[in-house]
């Protein structure tokens, strides 16, 4: 059994009264998977995330962002939410981690609360909070605190708590005593997570081609969504969770406490009124959100898309006025949507020969 030095067993029990559900320490070094990532990169995987190429090699140390670190707190924070019932009719479904506050505005805090902590206890330390916005691979520094292991869906998974977590980093100038990685694996022979993605976005366990993602093609796709890809969105109109609702890990996983992440109006949203929101009508909606990162071209596109595979022929008055948007994206999904659902409603009615053949109305009854 690990004993913990003052100083650490302060920092663990700060970050729990925090609300991190989890909390281990990792030395500042090389990350463990820097090679992969520069592997990944080259074959394409990133799509239009061009920041990771910019920023590939700062990616290899901590000390890209903070020049003296010397150990990594990790935390962890719960966000899964009570589950939801079934999705109306003309609703889009979001993403579990971004039904509430933006969760970098809500860990940063957290986290500069415990670096005014630290400094309490360690009067002219240096630190640095940061939450996925910064040059760290925090997955692996994760492991290597004892967080957990990395799913084949490319998710940290831990015993308890599966894998609806943030991850968040408190970067300090102090030579902390490390937590013992992670080593093993818990996924054994399942696939459940490999099988379930309806875009065979995964290449291989534990490789992610984000180009097929249904995460990346909602959220950091700023083009047209390509259209073999279109009708697996489903009624998916940011973000996705299928790989971790079909894991077992999160069948059990207790719900999170964290208020900010929880607002029943972002559950699923009314799809017919997002395609009315101007920008000003966006911004006061979302701003405050995860959502705002998809900027309303990107929302709105998402939503002529969910609307065009609904199926519901009442969607057609509202993609004809999107298909006639100022933003091109838009107009080009609206026009897709609006011509799968005439397809439908020239299919559904009947013909004349039908009429004219039907039974009762041969007979004039």
């Amino acid at each position: 059994m690990q004993v913990m030095d003052p100083l650490e067993e302060g920092i663990k029990a700060k970050a729990k009264a925090l609300g991190f559900a989890l909390v281990g320490i990792a030395p500042a070094a090389d990350a463990d998977g820097f090679e992969r990532l520069r592997d990944w990169l080259a074959r394409g995987f990133a799509g239009e995330m061009a920041y990771m190429n910019r920023r590939e090699e700062a990616r290899r140390h901590p000390s890209a962002i903070l020049l003296t670190v010397r150990s990594v707190v990790m935390v962890a924070m719960n966000y899964k939410p009570a589950e939801v019932g079934e999705v109306a009719p003309l609703h889009g479904r979001v993403a579990r981690y971004a039904r509430g506050a933006d969760y970098h505005d809500v860990l940063r805090d957290r986290l500069n609360q415990l670096l005014a902590w630290v400094r309490g206890q360690a009067p002219g330390c240096e630190g640095r909070g940061v939450v996925d916005t910064a040059p760290l691979l925090e997955r692996d520094f994760a492991r290597r605190a004892g967080l957990g292991w990395f799913g084949k869906n490319t998710m940290l998974i831990d015993k308890r708590l599966g894998s609806y977590f943030f991850l968040g980093a408190l970067l300090l100038d102090l030579a902390l005593s490390p937590d013992a990685p992670h080593e093993s694996s818990h996924c054994g022979t399942c696939t459940a997570c490999l099988d379930a993605c309806p875009t065979a976005a995964f290449v291989s366990p534990g490789v992610l081609d984000a180009r097929r993602c249904i995460s990346y093609l909602t959220i950091e796709l700023k083009g047209s969504v390509p259209e073999s890809l279109r009708e697996p969105l489903g009624d998916w109109v940011f973000g996705c969770d299928i790989c971790q609702e079909v894991c077992p890990w999160n069948q059990k996983a207790p719900v999170g406490t964290e208020l900010a992440f929880s607002r029943r109006e972002l559950e699923t949203l009314d799809l017919i009124a997002v395609l009315g929101y101007n920008e000003d009508d966006f911004h006061r909606r979302f701003r405050d959100t995860a959502l705002f990162r998809s900027k309303r071209r990107g929302l709105l596109r998402n939503a002529a898309l969910v609307l065009g595979n609904s199926g519901n022929l009442s969607a057609i008055p509202a993609l004809e006025r999107a298909a006639l948007d100022a933003e091109p994206r838009i107009r080009e999904a609206a026009s897709w949507a609006l011509s799968r659902l005439r397809q439908l409603q020239v299919s559904e009615r009947p013909s004349e020969d039908a009429f004219i053949a039907s039974p009762s109305q041969k007979s004039g009854y």
